[in-house]
């Protein structure tokens, strides 16, 4: 499981900007413009928070973002340079799939999800976007994805059982169709 970062001051974190909206309103004298800034951070070794900021000028807006995006933090199992297994999210009209692949295959994602992974410090996962396409909502979903992911340690521990039987063996017990199942 994803576990929250408390202290970033010793991490070296590097920022992406995922999305720059620009807004209008209209007032007496014309149009006031903003701008919005979704921007994700990461220290590329399994560390990475978003965050989105708002100001009058995009260079302020994305520095709101990053401070934003810091106090956003969080550690996520990584299985080499991929990730531990499949994981398929919706969030609101996005549904995302993320999946390990074999190390050299790349980072095969688009747009938003490319941007989380890269900072996230992954090398080789297949991405898909199902629905809505929105930086917000994929963000979102992409984050979503990442904490649902566990390593093999916190799933033997949970399931009480050995690290080799989570990958090889069958956890022994009563399973249904077994010749000790009625007894």
């Amino acid at each position: 499981m994803a576990r929250r970062v408390l202290t970033k001051d010793a991490l070296a974190l590097e920022d992406r900007l995922v999305w720059l909206n620009r807004t209008s309103k209209v007032v007496k004298g014309g149009r006031r413009f903003g701008f919005a800034a979704l921007v994700v951070v990461g220290d590329r070794q399994g560390v990475v928070g978003f965050g989105l900021g708002k100001a009058a000028e995009a260079n302020i807006a994305i520095a709101k973002g990053i401070e934003a995006a810091k106090k956003n933090l969080y550690r996520i199992p990584l299985r080499r340079t991929t990730i531990p297994h499949v994981v398929s999210v919706k969030y609101e009209a996005t549904r995302l799939i993320l999946r390990p692949a074999a190390p050299g295959t790349g980072l095969i994602a688009g747009g938003a999800v490319r941007a989380v992974l890269e900072v996230l410090g992954v090398q080789d996962v297949l991405a898909k976007v199902i629905g809505s396409s929105n930086p917000h909502n994929v963000v979102r979903a992409t984050f979503k994805a990442l904490m649902e992911l566990e390593d093999a340690a916190s799933i033997a521990q949970r399931r009480n059982i050995s690290l080799q039987k989570v990958f090889h063996g069958v956890y022994e017990g009563t399973h249904q169709g077994s010749d000790n199942a009625g007894a």
